[in-house]
């Protein structure tokens, strides 16, 4: 009984260390998007920032102890993302147009004052923090040993983040979740990501709320 204790002991200590990186990156990342549910920290722009960015580069620079621009945050290859970049602007306009006439969608993001600078403003500063932590701190923290999985393993509470939406809102972020982190991972940079995703979400405001 205790030699079993003890293999099993040490079982656990030899998984601890053979996967130590990974369940820092995801240990910390589903605990950073928990606390910052129950306690959030002033407006959402300065919450994202300081839960989804402050607290990721920290654990990167201290625990990791690795440089915060290897998970994400150089250019990476342009010349592969700028081409998904501008792609994905070109398709997503005549979509994002008619997804804002539906009533549903268009009910949830109706503002009773918008004021389209404000708004850019709050959100590029959210969406910078938002989109390090799934397509910069998961993606390129799981990316050395899970390689392209890593895209699936950040999809998830990416899909999981948007309960309470729109159904329709909810279930298209699994494919735009897997796309995100993909044209992250091969451009390696999360830059793509974040415009990609903030063209979206201005413009679908102003469709909804101006036009």
């Amino acid at each position: 009984m205790i030699k079993l204790f003890k293999k099993e002991l040490r079982g656990i200590a030899s998984f601890f260390r053979r996967n130590y990186r990974e369940i820092v990156v995801i240990g910390l990342a589903t605990l950073f998007l928990t606390v910052a549910g129950y306690h959030p920290i002033g407006p959402p722009w300065v919450s994202s920032l300081i839960y989804f960015a402050v607290l990721p580069i920290i654990t990167i620079t201290v625990i990791l102890r690795r440089n915060p621009l290897d998970f994400g945050l150089r250019l990476g290859n342009f010349k592969v993302w700028g081409f998904y970049v501008i792609a994905t602007l070109i398709v997503a306009l005549p979509i994002l147009y008619v997804a804002s006439r539906s009533s549903l969608l268009a009910n949830y993001y109706t503002l009773r004052q918008f004021d389209v600078v404000k708004y850019s403003l709050e959100t590029t500063a959210y969406l910078l923090a938002w989109e390090f932590l799934f397509r910069g701190f998961l993606l390129f923290g799981l990316k050395e040993k899970l390689k392209e999985s890593s895209i699936l393993v950040q999809m998830v509470p990416f899909v999981l983040v948007h309960f309470g939406k729109p159904e329709i809102e909810t279930i298209s972020t699994i494919l735009t979740g897997i796309y995100f982190g993909y044209v992250a991972y091969r451009g390696n940079s999360y830059w793509p990501a974040f415009i990609i995703h903030l063209f979206i979400n201005i413009i679908f405001l102003i469709f909804v709320n101006i036009f």
